[in-house]
């Protein structure tokens, strides 16, 4: 008698397309808020008496706060065994602090609202990024962070649009106040609409899944358990392979730390996008038409999203993340040169392709090449590492502007960002075989 295939849990088989669904549409709705403050920010910095320098200093701390938190979060995310509360406790307290934005008189008070706002971020994005990828399985993992990305860039379109219909008949500080509703609904969905996913969760038996596909995967998943053991010094005997569990630091692949210096570099020259938006302001384009670059920066980015992550998983996702610097190193040259503002305004849209192609990419790209029982460490290394570098870029780039004038930092951002490409070309993650 044949022996029937066990039940599928009901918790992977309900859980995956809700909670992919419903972290979507939290991103929404919490990056239409973040979007309605975060183009007149610029703006708003100067009507009080700040420039280029304080925003490097806000930006920067604020990022650097971030990335302690992502780090830390990625270190709980690996321990407990409810990620939910850390997930939804980051969204509830960045949605509290937005709107008292509407209430400050300086720029260090701005910088105290942007530090708790970061941090909540910083929290919450680990652990949610470690749910989504046990929530897939890794033949979609890049399709489902796609999604979710072009849905929290759809907010991001959603959120400069309000801002203009705002910010007309209430000013600037009108904005920061309306930014409140849709950041109250983000807690709504994401308090309902999120369901636990038990810890190492990997819907790999869903309905139609391919057989050879998984049994490509289980055969991988061995090889590297195998691996993994040989390298800890373990007997062969049936010893469990060490993955440094109880550690801060979990031991990880070599091609791990590899992408991990490359994406490092780059950093380096990835500033805070304001000083996008101070350099349109430097050649004419007025702070009234900020959302504006917003606007169209984030249609190109929410289009391209979710087509990029499918990309991702069916071909190299190092080549596709490489593509996407070559883009940042094209766009920040043309800033640099700024020729006119009909090329602003095209090379803001172009700006939307770097963001699709390495965003979602990228993380992705850390997910699969580590043990899942150490995702959530490798992905809070990886953000803090980026994290701490954007505080670098901001402020080298505050300074040099201030100290050579705007091009010169455009200029080596875009060299750093070229070479970071073809180092990136050079790991080649494996090819996906294309489906038919």
């Amino acid at each position: 008698m044949d022996t029937p295939p066990p039940p599928r849990s009901q918790s992977n088989s309900g859980n995956i397309p809700r909670n992919i669904y419903a972290f979507g549409l939290t991103s929404f709705l919490n990056d239409t808020a973040s979007e309605m403050a975060y183009w007149v920010l610029p703006a708003f910095l100067a009507s009080l008496g700040a420039g280029p320098a304080q925003l490097g200093i806000i930006e920067g701390i604020a990022e650097s706060v971030a990335s302690f938190a992502k780090l830390f979060s990625g270190y709980l995310a690996d321990k407990v065994s409810q990620r939910k509360p850390i997930v939804v406790g980051g969204y509830v307290v960045a949605n509290a602090v937005k709107p008292l934005l509407s209430l400050v008189s300086s720029w260090w008070q701005i910088l105290g609202i942007r530090f708790f706002d970061r941090f909540a971020k910083g929290v919450r994005g680990t652990a949610r990024d470690v749910m989504v990828a046990e929530s897939v399985g890794k033949s979609t993992l890049g399709s489902a962070y796609g999604l979710i990305q072009a849905m929290d860039s759809a907010g991001a379109i959603a959120g400069p649009l309000l801002a203009l219909a705002v910010i007309g008949r209430f000013g600037m500080r009108g904005v920061f106040a309306s930014a409140a509703i849709p950041g109250a609904l983000c807690v709504i969905v994401v308090w309902l609409g999120i369901r636990e996913v038990p810890r190492g969760g990997n819907p790999l038996t869903d309905a139609g899944a391919n057989p050879d596909l998984l049994r490509a995967q289980a055969a991988a998943e061995l090889d590297s358990a195998w691996t993994l053991r040989l390298r800890s010094g373990q007997d062969r005997e049936g010893a469990r392979p060490h993955t440094n569990k109880s550690g801060w630091l979990p031991r990880l692949p070599g091609g791990f730390y590899y992408v991990l210096a490359v994406v490092t570099l780059f950093s380096l020259g990835n500033s805070s996008d304001m000083f996008l938006v101070l350099r349109a302001g430097n050649i004419g384009i007025p702070a009234s038409h900020a959302p504006l670059l917003g606007l169209v920066f984030n249609i190109m980015f929410t289009l391209l999203s979710w087509p990029a992550g499918k990309f991702s998983d069916r071909f190299s996702r190092s080549a596709i993340a490489a593509a996407g610097y070559f883009v940042f190193a094209i766009v920040y040259f043309v800033f640099a040169l700024a020729p006119s503002q009909l090329a602003i305004w095209l090379t803001m849209a172009f700006y939307g392709l770097f963001y699709a192609l390495t965003n979602p990419v990228l993380k992705a790209l850390v997910v699969e090449t580590v043990p899942a029982e150490a995702r959530g460490r490798a992905l809070g290394i990886y953000f803090f590492l980026t994290s701490l570098t954007t505080l670098l870029a901001s402020v080298i780039t505050g300074a040099l502007w201030k100290a050579y004038g705007a091009p010169v930092p455009f200029y080596l951002s875009a060299g750093i960002a070229a070479f970071s490409a073809f180092a990136l070309l050079a790991h080649r993650s494996h090819m996906r075989p294309v489906k038919a």
